[in-house]
This record gives structure tokens, C-alpha cells and sequence, in this order.
């Protein structure tokens, strides 16, 4: 059996306490982070700079991420962003397309950036799907869309590296 990360309890990290209390569950992502907490406290404020309010719409960025997560086969961001994909709008077959690499029920800007999302996932160089985002976003929501997918990957290496999944 494969040894596990130790998971931080929130009695012993007040930042990460505050973080329990404001989402009212435990957080297993949160919980090995705590293992460097300053690394913890920094992306906290990175995340929601990149996830949050900005010139892409939130639908958009949850397609990216989710296209990265099931590409990448990382079941906590799935998980943790299923909730999210839902609540802007995403079909059940969109979903589906998103999880088994189709693109049914996608046009346009949005199969630009799932395209454009999967090859970054797959690899650094994406300049088959870049050219096409042109046609949809300006610099700056290319460069956020880039910075949303790359979140992904990151999240998604962690909880998988670190073998995290969703709580039961």
C-alpha cells in the first residue's frame, strides 16, 4: 500500500482553519498544501486572482478547466468543479463531451478553447490551438485563459502526484 501524504490538521494551521470554516467542510487539496504553509498562504490569493472575476467569462473558465481536469484524469478537480460547470449552464452532454474528449454540444469560441485547453495538457507547445483563440478573445483573455489552464495543470499534478481525491 502506497504511503500517503500526512494531511495538516486545522487545528495546528490557522490560515488553513479560517480557509475550513469559510467553505464548512475539510479540504484535502488545502490539507497537504499545509505542509508549506507560506506555500499554502500564497496561492490562495493566486488562485482566486486567476479563477476569479476578470475579462473571461466564468463559464469559460470552467470548461477550460474542467477539459484540462478530465484530461488529465484528475478526480478531486473534477470533482470540485462539476458544481461549478453546472451552475453556469453546462448540459449533462456537454459534460460528457468534456470527460470523453468530444465536442458535442460545443461551437466556436468555446471548442477554441477546449482544443486549446487539451493540447496544453497534453503538451507545452500548443500552436496548432492557439491561432484559432484569436478568432474569439483579445490578448489579455487569452492570457487569462492561458493562466486558467495552466492552474489546472498545476492543481491536477498535485492532487494526482500526491494521490488526493475527492472525500467520499
Amino acid at each position: 500500500m502506497a504511503t500517503a501524504i500526512k494531511r495538516i490538521d486545522p487545528s495546528d494551521n490557522e490560515f488553513l482553519a479560517s480557509l475550513e470554516a469559510k467553505a464548512k467542510q475539510p479540504n484535502p487539496f488545502f490539507r497537504a498544501m499545509a505542509n508549506r504553509p507560506d506555500v499554502l498562504k500564497s496561492f490562495v490569493p493566486l488562485y482566486g486572482a486567476v479563477m476569479g472575476p476578470g475579462s473571461v467569462e466564468r463559464r469559460t473558465k470552467v470548461i477550460a478547466y474542467l477539459a484540462v481536469s478530465f484530461a488529465n484524469q484528475c478526480a478531486f478537480c473534477i470533482a470540485a468543479n462539476l458544481p461549478g460547470g453546472r451552475k453556469v449552464g453546462l448540459t449533462d452532454e456537454q459534460i460528457q463531451a468534456l470527460e470523453h474528449a468530444g465536442e458535442n454540444g460545443f461551437d466556436g469560441a468555446d471548442l477554441a478553447v477546449i482544443r486549446y485547453a487539451r493540447e496544453l495538457a497534453r503538451t507545452a507547445n500548443a500552436d496548432a490551438s492557439r491561432e484559432a483563440l484569436f478568432a474569439h478573445f483579445t490578448d489579455e483573455q487569452i492570457v487569462e485563459l492561458t493562466l486558467v489552464i495552466a492552474m489546472a495543470n498545476f492543481t491536477n499534478r498535485f492532487n494526482n502526484g500526491l494521490a488526493i481525491f475527492p472525500e467520499a
